[in-house]
């Protein structure tokens, strides 16, 4: 990226329903990881919370194909080839591989929504025989709950607090390098180069984003009411 202010500009890079979902889901899995913790009463929050992940995953793989430029999986799947070069810092410089998510970045957001993904599944068909049971749990055998159980308990737990410890660790490490990740993905924008693609985020793109918010949250909600 060029050095001088006069050759970059303000470029829309993380449309606003992009920023939302990530601060809602850094909070709802927060909230699921602290109440999962207090257990108790807390427990019914750190449903209500699954859910809002549940709801939220569902939003970004929609978004993830219909989504703006740079919120698209099209625009940050790479090839092993692109991957290696990147860690090699021999990346070409029309590749734009540090506009949206870098190849590591990429690697770093599969791994949390495959990882998210597990856990609200095995949630789903989850029974801890005291106080709940997921509401897919009728459609499975009662071995596969339980087994589903302690996976979601153990593995799925640490693995997600893992990913999380290690997010946040890169974003510290790319700040020490005075690339700020944080200020884009509240504000929108980064300066870029002139030509660098934007991102589409008018009244069209975020009234999409609403009815596919609202659509997933629903489906959440209906699954939520199939155990019961």
């Amino acid at each position: 990226m060029p050095d001088s202010l006069d050759a970059v500009r303000p470029t829309r890079v993380w449309d606003l329903p992009t920023r939302l979902f990530h601060w809602l889901l850094a909070a709802a899995v927060i909230g699921c990881v602290v109440t999962a913790k207090i257990g108790g009463g807390a427990m019914v929050w750190h449903t209500r919370l699954g859910f809002c992940v549940l709801a939220l995953i569902v939003f970004r793989l929609v978004w993830g194909i219909v989504g703006g430029h740079w919120s698209r999986f099209v625009r940050f799947v790479y090839a092993p080839g692109t991957l290696i070069r990147y860690l090699k810092g021999q990346a070409r410089p029309d590749e734009q591989l540090d506009v949206g998510h870098s190849p590591t970045g990429a690697l770093s957001v599969f791994a949390i929504l495959g990882v998210l993904m597990a856990q609200v599944g095995t949630g789903l068909i989850s029974d801890d025989e005291i106080a709940f049971i997921g509401p897919l749990n009728r459609y499975v055998s009662p071995e596969t709950g339980l087994a589903a159980t302690s996976l979601h308990k153990t593995w799925g737990q640490w693995l997600i607090i893992s990913l999380v410890v290690l997010h946040v660790l890169a974003i510290v490490a790319y700040l020490l390098k005075r690339n700020n990740l944080v200020k884009p993905m509240i504000g929108g924008d980064k300066l870029l180069p002139p030509g660098t693609p934007a991102s589409a985020d008018g009244p069209a793109q975020r009234v999409l984003a609403l009815a596919l918010g609202l659509a997933a949250g629903g489906l959440a909600w209906w699954v939520s009411r199939l155990g019961g």
